[in-house]
This record gives C-alpha cells, sequence and structure tokens, in this order.
C-alpha cells in the first residue's frame, strides 16, 4: 500500500492500521497481543488516527526509534517493549542517542534526564547550569543555591488569615493547604509567596491568582466556613462558579473562555467555539465535527453508519438507538423516557419538551420549561436571567438566542421576504396568504426547517420572482414527488392556486404514462380507448363533480 493509501485507511480504521504495521516488524508478538497494546496506548478517535497518520508518514520510526515524533508514537514504542517485542526500537535521545525507558520531551523531540533539562544562568552565582527550581520572583536558580524560606507555609497563611477573620483555627488553614497542593511543597511554598504580595486575592480577588491553586486554597476556606473568604466571581460575567481558565491577565469561567474563541466553521457557517481544525487549519464547530462522514460509525442496534451518541460496551448508539433514562416527568406527572432539564435541573418528558402551550405568566405561546400541565410556564418566566434570554434586536422579545442574531421568528420572517420578494423587493399580492400563514405557524423552527429544503427555498423563489408561473401547470413540470406535493397543497390552502382534482390528475397522468410506454402503435391505441372511456369516464360519473378520494382510484 502506498503512503496515500495509509493515510486513507488512517481516517477509517486507525487501529487495525497502527496494529498491521507494527506487526509487518513484530514477528515474535501475535496479532491479538500487538493489537491489545495499540487500543490501551491510542486512546480515543482524534488521538488514534494522528498516531496512525504519524506512523504512516514514518513507519521507520517503529525501528530506529527517533524523534521527532508525537509523544504517542513513544508511549507506543516503551509498552510494545514492556510487552515483549523484541523488533521494536525504544525511544532514543535526541542528542546523544541514549535508548529511553521514560519520555521527556521537548516539542516532538524525546530526551533524556540529562539532555532534557533547561539550562540558564543562575541568578545567584552567574554560572550556566541546569535550572534546579525558580525563585519567588521567576528568576532560574541551580540546585546549588537554594531561594531558602525556611519558614512554615501554614504559619505564614494562618496569620495572613487572622487579618482578615481574627480567631481562625491554625488546623483549618494547614489542612486546606494540604488539600490544595499534596505532596508538592516547592508549589506550597509559591503559593505562599503569591498571597503575601497580593493578600487581596483571598477577599474576592481571587480572579487575579497567578497559581490556579490559590482559587482551590479559597474554595476549601469557604468550605470550612472561615470567615471573611470571598469566592471570587468571574470578572467577565460575574457569575461565582468555577474560574481557572486564564485569559487576559485574569481567570474566568469556562463559559467565557469559549466566548472569547468563537470563529466562524468553514462548513456550516455557525458561528461557535471550533472544537477541531481540518487539515487546513481551520475551524470545525462540534456538529460539523460528530456529523462528519469520516466520523460516523455503524450503529450496533440498527445497523445505520449515522452520528455516535453514546458508546457502550458492545459498541457506539445512533441517537435514534441511544435509550432515555426512564424519569417521572415533573410538569405532566407521567413516568416516560425523559432528560433533565438545563434550565430547573428536574426531570421532563420527550412530549412536554416538544409542547408549546400559553405560558401562564406572560399569554404568550411557547415552548413549556416548568409549571404544570394545567398550569405550564415558559422558559423565560422559569429562568429570568438577562444572560440567558436576552432581546431580540429585531422584536425585542425575551429568546434564548445563541448568536448575536434575530429570534427564530424573526429569522422566519426575514427568510420568507427574501424567497417571495425576488428582486423586486416586493411580495406578489397572491403570496402576501403564504407569507403570513408561514410567517404566523406556531413552530417557528420547523418553518425554517421545512424552507432551507432545497427544493422548497427554489420553487418559491422562482415563484416570487416570476421565473416560474404561479399555476398547477408550471408545477406539473417538477419532479414528482411528497414535497412539490406539500408546496403545491399550501399554495391551494392559501388561494394562491385554486382548487384542483389532483388524484383525477394524479390517474389521468398515470394512463398517459402507461399507454406511452407500449411498443406497439395499436397497442397504444387499445389501451386509450379502454383507459378514456372505461376506467376514466365510469370514475368521473361516479365522483358525481366532487374530488376524487383516493378509495375511488381504480
Amino acid at each position: 500500500m502506498t503512503t496515500a493509501d495509509h493515510l486513507d485507511r488512517a481516517v477509517a480504521d486507525p487501529i487495525g492500521l497502527i496494529t498491521d504495521l507494527v506487526a509487518g516488524v513484530e514477528k515474535g508478538l501475535g496479532t491479538e497481543t500487538i493489537r491489545a497494546v495499540v487500543t490501551a496506548v491510542a486512546g480515543g478517535r482524534a488521538k488514534s488516527r494522528r498516531l496512525a497518520e504519524a506512523l504512516a508518514m514514518r513507519p521507520a520510526v517503529l525501528t530506529d526509534g527517533r524523534s521527532p515524533a508525537p509523544r504517542a508514537i513513544g508511549d507506543l514504542l516503551i509498552e510494545l517493549r514492556r510487552s515483549g517485542a523484541s523488533a521494536i526500537a525504544p525511544p532514543a535521545c535526541t542528542e546523544c542517542g541514549k535508548m529511553l525507558r521514560t519520555l521527556q520531551r521537548q516539542g516532538q523531540d524525546w530526551y533524556c534526564s540529562v539532555c532534557g533539562q533547561e539550562t540558564a544562568e543562575c541568578t545567584a552565582c552567574g554560572n550556566v547550569r541546569r535550572v534546579g527550581f525558580r525563585d519567588r520572583k521567576g528568576l532560574p536558580r541551580c540546585k546549588m543555591c537554594p531561594d531558602t524560606d525556611d519558614r512554615d507555609p501554614a504559619a505564614v497563611l494562618h496569620g495572613l488569615i487572622t487579618l482578615i477573620a481574627p480567631g481562625t483555627d491554625r488546623d483549618v488553614i494547614a489542612e486546606a493547604l494540604r488539600r490544595t497542593a499534596p505532596q508538592r511543597p516547592a508549589y506550597r511554598q509559591r503559593l505562599v509567596w503569591a498571597l503575601e504580595e497580593n493578600p487581596r486575592l483571598l477577599t474576592g480577588a481571587g480572579y487575579l491568582a497567578p497559581h490556579r491553586a490559590i482559587l482551590r486554597f479559597i474554595d476549601l476556606l469557604h468550605e470550612a466556613g472561615v470567615a471573611g473568604i470571598v469566592r471570587p466571581a468571574c470578572p467577565r460575567c460575574h457569575r461565582v462558579v468555577r474560574i481557572d481558565k486564564p485569559l487576559d491577565g485574569q481567570r474566568v469561567c469556562r463559559n467565557c473562555i469559549a466566548k472569547s474563541r468563537i470563529e466562524e466553521c468553514v462548513r456550516c457557517g455557525a458561528r461557535r467555539e471550533p472544537a477541531i481544525r481540518d487539515a487546513r487549519g481551520r475551524p470545525l464547530c462540534p456538529n460539523c465535527l460528530v456529523t462528519d462522514p469520516a466520523n460516523v460509525e455503524v450503529c450496533i442496534s440498527c445497523g445505520k453508519r449515522r452520528r455516535v451518541q453514546n458508546r457502550t460496551c458492545d459498541g457506539p448508539l445512533c441517537p435514534n438507538c441511544c435509550p432515555l433514562p426512564i424519569l417521572v416527568c415533573s410538569i405532566c406527572g407521567r413516568t416516560a423516557p425523559g432528560t433533565h432539564s438545563r434550565l430547573t435541573g428536574l426531570p421532563r418528558c420527550g412530549g412536554c419538551d416538544r409542547r408549546q402551550a400559553h405560558c401562564t405568566s406572560c399569554g404568550r405561546l411557547r415552548g413549556i420549561h416548568s409549571g404544570t400541565a394545567e398550569a405550564p410556564v415558559c422558559g423565560p418566566c422559569t429562568a429570568p436571567d438577562t444572560e440567558l434570554w436576552r432581546p431580540c434586536p429585531t422584536c425585542g422579545q425575551a429568546e434564548r438566542l445563541r448568536s448575536s442574531g434575530p429570534c427564530p421568528r424573526c429569522t422566519l420572517k426575514q427568510r420568507l421576504h427574501e424567497l417571495l420578494a425576488g428582486g423586486s423587493g416586493s411580495i406578489p399580492p397572491r403570496l402576501h396568504a403564504l407569507h403570513d400563514a408561514v410567517a404566523g405557524t406556531e413552530r417557528a423552527a420547523t418553518a425554517l426547517r421545512w424552507l432551507s429544503g432545497g427544493i422548497v427555498s427554489t420553487v418559491l423563489s422562482d415563484l416570487g420572482s416570476g421565473r416560474r408561473p404561479l399555476t398547477h401547470q408550471a408545477l406539473d413540470e417538477l419532479p414528482e414527488g411528497k414535497v412539490v406535493e406539500h408546496i403545491r397543497s399550501v399554495l391551494v390552502a392559501t388561494a394562491a392556486l385554486p382548487q384542483r382534482d389532483e388524484q383525477m390528475v394524479r390517474l389521468e397522468r398515470h394512463v398517459k404514462d402507461l399507454v406511452a410506454s407500449h411498443a406497439t402503435v395499436e397497442g397504444r391505441k387499445v389501451l386509450h380507448r379502454y383507459a378514456t372511456w372505461h376506467l376514466v369516464r365510469r370514475l368521473r360519473r361516479r365522483s358525481r363533480g366532487k374530488e376524487t378520494t383516493h378509495s375511488q382510484l381504480p
């Protein structure tokens, strides 16, 4: 197989490719043993693909053990050697070539314990040596010049905290410090230095903490009931939640980190935090990642290649086959499959999740999030959070907007106007009723999905611009199918088209096609006379001028 074939297989079957490449070098181990080692080292789908691609590009690393190479390849070589592989080379130091049993790396280069250590000029003695540690200012020091600080960290912190909360038990502070950085004395010392330099970190300014362990220390003190210790709020959204992600010199929550990383997905155009990047470094959103053809798998229940919703010990399950837990719905009281609401945390069945009703608080027809079946409550009335339910920039109604754009209802109206107005900017009079009916539907999201279909948007755009006449004959020219028939029924229901006996028209079209398919001229004449003067004529007489029903068709 060529390198290109290996790269294609690295996406479809990375574990199998790695196993075959290793088995081609190592003859002493069985295929099952090799596959077990590869599965344990390769991890998830993304890591296994990166490992397979690296081996496909340079399979010689299995015999020479030389970097540059990803960390996963070094781990694979080490585990194969531990399992008894003799033909597989162990990882080798980039500088001295020493065979390694453990890895230290800088980028994709592997080093031994001597070559891989950082060297710098010692701040104390001035000699260029290996960096043993760093002082409280972050400057390098060698092992011969320690930054001596013989004070007990717990005693120092007790002195700081008693200034905030007099009478605090020293043992409480010592236990919190021990749980913050167990078995790491140097890290505890840096934590003490940071709090000595800025004691305000303990009273609400923890978002400026230079070390993440300080936030853990504050949480432990707060849980222990130490007075005066304040858990910091996120400096961007002002919520008191976990904040341990650095951003612009501050520590913020995970939600604000995601908002700061928003990019436009190159496939669907959604503005979200990228879940991954393609081979050209372009962002892909989480939805495009899981629905990518390379990532879909065969569901063990239905046997179809679909997006993986859940993984079991037997294999993947698609969204349709993934069973939901049986819960007692907090709204209707039924015991049925359901999920927990993100707003209330209470169980909600699938029927109530999709149901719309008039809210007993605001009176609007919206999706139900709490309350009861007799007294439903919508989302904005359940959790009136200004960050969660923002006003639509077009209509001003509070909606759960996922971007800075308009709400689904306003988006539907804009999309309808774009399709039906064409290039003139005004909707034809015969299509006004269609516009009002679709724009006023109860489920705006369902109408948007209907308009997103390629043939629906194309037909409505052609009718609005005049490229296709608004007649039954013009629709008859389109390929037959349920979508076209539904478009026709909607146009008839809104009086854009006159009523027509669709069953009779369908029968006449079928008769015409059947007659034309006969091979001889005489046969076509006989079929035409029989169908027209016997079948169709009898059906018209039986219908007596009314629309033909499906059961009346011969």
